[in-house]
């Protein structure tokens, strides 16, 4: 059997970082984690850090901007995977944070359209300068949009009333985040990804909203009153809404409006789909992730 890839992962300590981490490990992988000084003081990371260190990652002291460190502890690895934060994508100087729509294929508007356009630019650079590379297209995050359904200052999933961006009509893919992080690492040491954006779009978690909102009013044995935000004042509230609020926004018109998760096919030109290529993984579906909110 080949020998495992030693990977880095820079942003381990974030919102999908540290998934990644834990699914490379239970992998058999090698695992570093860049680290800066200020989160190894961090009180609230310290549980983490210390989970990190149980599980036998290698901590490394390093910056995203301190270049020297940034080389020192790439050499130590054979793969980058990056998930910082969209504030830092431009900043990034090795495999790109794609952990959300293919940038490639979305109808954003302004905010979203610049986020998107600066991933975009850094495919461009890796792709010219050669750099093997595997982009991830995870859609939307089960934690995210499960808890809430997006719904304005809710802290659960809707009980009475449900705000419904667009006609409610578009698919939209939803994904738990330790399933994101079991299908990144299994890509890593895979031929068929090499130079391919891997889709996570599992055939139990495509869903329009219409057909969450029933699914959950099925478990909850119960009729919504539905209010249906369409294009025109869902474009208004963009305009009016202040950032970082509006990208947010912005990022649902994309896929529940314009629908751009799916409103394409994945080409084996440049696309393979995680759930074709590992069915054996054993994800978790919506209709699962939704029990947890009975």
């Amino acid at each position: 059997m080949a020998e495992k890839s030693r990977i880095l992962i820079i942003g381990g300590t974030g919102y999908i970082g540290k998934h990644i981490v834990e699914a490379s490990v239970k992998a058999g992988h090698e695992t570093f984690a860049l680290v800066r000084d200020s989160t190894m003081s961090d009180p609230i990371k310290a549980k983490l850090l210390h989970n990190f260190r149980t599980m036998g990652v290698n901590l490394v002291l390093g910056d995203l901007y301190d270049y020297k460190s940034l080389v020192k502890v790439i050499k130590l690895v054979d793969v980058v995977i990056s998930a910082v934060s969209h504030t830092q994508a431009a900043d990034q100087r090795f495999f790109p944070s794609e952990f959300g729509n293919d940038v490639d294929r979305v109808h954003a508007i302004e905010p979203a359209k610049s986020v998107f356009a600066v991933k975009a630019q850094i495919r461009r650079t890796i792709e010219a300068e050669g750099i093997p590379y595997t982009y991830v297209s995870t859609n939307s995050f089960a934690g995210y949009f499960v808890p809430s359904f997006v719904q304005p200052g809710a802290t659960g999933p809707p009980r009475e009333k449900v705000i419904i961006l667009g006609d409610g009509n578009k698919k939209a893919v939803f994904n738990k985040e330790e399933d994101i992080g079991t299908y990144t690492i299994r890509a890593v040491d895979d031929p068929r990804t090499l130079n391919k954006i891997l889709y996570i779009r599992p055939p139990n978690n495509i869903y329009t909203f219409n057909e969450v909102v029933a699914l959950w009013e099925m478990k909850i044995g119960k009729t919504l009153q539905k209010i249906y935000v369409l294009e025109d004042e869902l474009l208004k509230d963009i305009e009016e809404t202040p950032f970082p609020e509006n990208l947010g926004l912005a990022i649902c018109h994309s896929v529940f409006v314009k629908g751009d998760h799916t409103n394409f096919e994945i080409e084996p030109s440049f696309g393979v789909e995680a759930s074709t290529l590992y069915p054996d993984v054993n994800y978790t579906t919506l209709d699962e992730s939704l029990d947890h909110f009975l």
